[in-house]
């Protein structure tokens, strides 16, 4: 196993570096200044050049992703042009609510996606599996942001179960920050649930219909445990894999999220940087992303190597 875990963080290694470089290069490939960006449209040559130097940005790139690439290793993601904040800051301040909504949307895709899947992968052809089938289908069709604005308007404005601007930190009251995060989490969490079942549906039919399960039946294993025990299981494999799709949807998805439900994430800071071109924060954005989909993925990778022996280095 400790092989297995050391295989997968060698090859995250050479992905965060190419992530970094990417990163970095969006400097340059955006085009417009930020110093003329700060200073606006009475802006002059002379003064923007003189920003550009005061920031750094007049250096040969490579100098400059030396440097930054070096107090990235610390854990130094720079200052923002704009407010002259360091940008671990206002990571760490808006990352909390990206978080609650992505995990809460992955818990909901999971429950939903593995639920009807291993309902409707028990029985294949009937009326039951194709209904819910199609649901998955529906699932996949639904905009996120659209569905987010019909929870709003149902839940929030006409019966009133949960307040319209809902957001409230944890550590402040947790009862009002899940009451908060349960409208959000729904939206992103359908579409990954139609992802889900549909691959937890066809894993399931599969191993159903192996023929190890004819031997149980015959040694009077009851059909219950033979899809508890043994089916769900072997269809956790291919699960595994799809959860980890689901996971970069969701985070992607959970930046349009945010601005429905007027969330101080990831997605409205770097919606703003973006606009400001305040391009230290929005390199701090995808780098934190990148990575937080890269530790998922690890995480997933390592599980899968717990349930099939096959998928471990030798």
């Amino acid at each position: 196993m400790g092989k297995l875990i050391a295989y997968r963080l060698a090859f995250a290694v050479p992905q965060l570096i190419i992530i970094s470089i990417v990163v970095f290069s969006l400097t340059y490939l955006v085009p417009g200044s930020p110093a003329a960006a700060m200073l606006g449209t009475a802006a002059t040559p002379e003064s923007i050049a003189q920003v550009e130097a005061q920031l750094g940005l007049d250096r040969p790139p490579v100098e400059r992703f030396v440097e930054w690439f070096g107090a990235l290793l610390t854990g130094d993601l720079g200052t923002s042009f704009r407010s002259g904040t360091p940008v671990t800051d206002l990571l760490v301040a808006r990352i909390p609510a990206t978080l609650s909504i992505v995990f809460g949307g992955m818990l909901v895709a999971l429950l939903v996606g593995v639920g009807a899947g291993v309902f409707t992968g028990t029985r294949p052809g009937t009326a039951a599996d194709r209904v819910v089938t199609g649901g998955t289908v529906l699932g996949l069709s639904i905009p996120e942001f659209w569905l987010g604005l019909i929870l709003t308007t149902v839940f929030a404005v006409h019966l009133g179960w949960v307040p319209i601007i809902a957001w409230t930190p944890i550590t402040e009251d947790p009862l009002g920050w899940a009451v908060g995060i349960v409208l959000p989490s729904i939206a992103l969490g359908i579409t990954g649930g139609a992802i889900i079942a549909r691959q937890t549906r066809a894993a399931m039919v599969t191993s159903m219909a192996s023929p190890f399960m004819d031997t149980l039946t015959a040694a009077g294993v009851s059909r219950r445990k033979q899809v508890a025990r043994y089916g769900v299981k072997n269809a956790l494999v291919p699960v595994l894999a799809s959860a980890g799709v689901t996971f970069a949807i969701l985070i992607g998805v959970s930046f349009v999220v945010e601005k429905v439900f007027a969330l101080p994430g990831l997605g409205t800071l770097m919606l703003t940087s973006v606009i400001s071109q305040d391009f230290a924060v929005v390199q701090g954005v995808v780098m934190v992303t990148a990575v937080l989909v890269i530790a998922v993925n690890l995480l997933l990778d390592i599980s899968y190597g717990l349930i099939n022996p096959q998928a471990r280095p030798q």
